[in-house]
């Protein structure tokens, strides 16, 4: 159920938690006088589909960046393989 928020002239600001099917309340639960419904900012937005994670939405900086730490990373691993194998061809001679 929403909650909504509400206005009263005496009392000041009070929520209310309501379906929407219902119509708004007219007047203040605590001192019976007039109130009106405010816009409320506390919408609560959950993505549950796939393509919603935040490294979706990464700049075009941090792409940059990452890209050049795996190319980084490859070549590091890749010349410690070569290293690896040409000491142990050396221990086989």
């Amino acid at each position: 159920m929403p909650t909504y928020e509400y206005k009263c002239n005496h009392c000041g600001q009070f929520e209310v938690w309501q379906r929407i099917s219902e119509p708004p309340i007219k007047t203040c639960p605590t001192c019976g006088g007039e109130v009106r419904r405010l816009i409320s900012k506390n919408v609560a937005v959950l993505f549950k589909a796939p393509g919603f994670y935040t490294s979706d939405n990464r700049s075009a900086e941090y792409k940059r960046k990452e890209s050049e730490d795996k190319k980084g990373a490859s070549v590091g691993s890749s010349s410690s393989s070569d290293e690896s194998s040409s000491s142990a061809s050396s221990k086989a001679s």
